[in-house]
């Protein structure tokens, strides 16, 4: 199966380190894509947590299904994260990392936020990955606004640091209030 969108080894390891802190936590992800940020977070599951991760597309969602069939505590959805999460929800830590949001028009980047935002239990965590560090953006973007940053700075109720994952790439931590 060809997919080209996995989690950075450097992504892994941070989720590997907020998920071993919370040993009784509930986690989830959006896009499981081929399960490798995935895995890196039931690698460090205590045993009494739990994870629920989603993938849109129904072939990457049942191989990752096949792939963590041996775990009682990790549930792979096939579906719409905005359908299927929320019955799972409130969680300690969201990795909103699929559905190509970042990508979207301003206003629908703050509509996708805020849902995502709603899945999380106070003092829980988001954890943003694939961002450009701003010292590395081509000119052409240079004094315009980040609708995928913009929408979590700047706000009482989030913490939110920015941390870089590589010389190259960047993630965000948003905790909630």
């Amino acid at each position: 199966m060809r997919f080209e969108l996995s989690s950075i080894p450097e992504i892994g390891r941070l989720l590997a380190v907020l998920v071993a802190a919370r040993p009784r936590g509930h986690f989830a992800e959006i896009g499981t894509g081929v399960g490798v940020g995935s895995a890196w977070v039931i690698d460090a599951l205590g045993p009494e947590a739990t994870f629920v991760t989603v993938e849109q597309d129904a072939d990457r969602a049942a191989a990752a299904d096949r792939l963590f069939s041996e775990y009682s505590n990790v549930r792979v959805l096939h579906g719409d994260w905005h359908d299927s999460l929320p019955p799972h929800a409130p969680f300690d830590l969201l990795f909103f990392d699929g559905g190509a949001w970042k990508r979207l028009p301003a206003e629908e980047v703050a509509v996708e936020s805020r849902r995502a935002l709603e899945l999380v239990a106070p003092a829980g965590m988001i954890v943003i990955d694939d961002l450009t560090p701003e010292a590395l953006w081509p000119e052409e973007w240079r004094g315009r606004a980040d609708p995928a940053r913009d929408v979590w700075l700047n706000r009482d109720d989030l913490v939110v640091t920015e941390l870089l994952t590589t010389p190259e790439t960047a993630a965000m931590l948003v905790v909630r209030r």
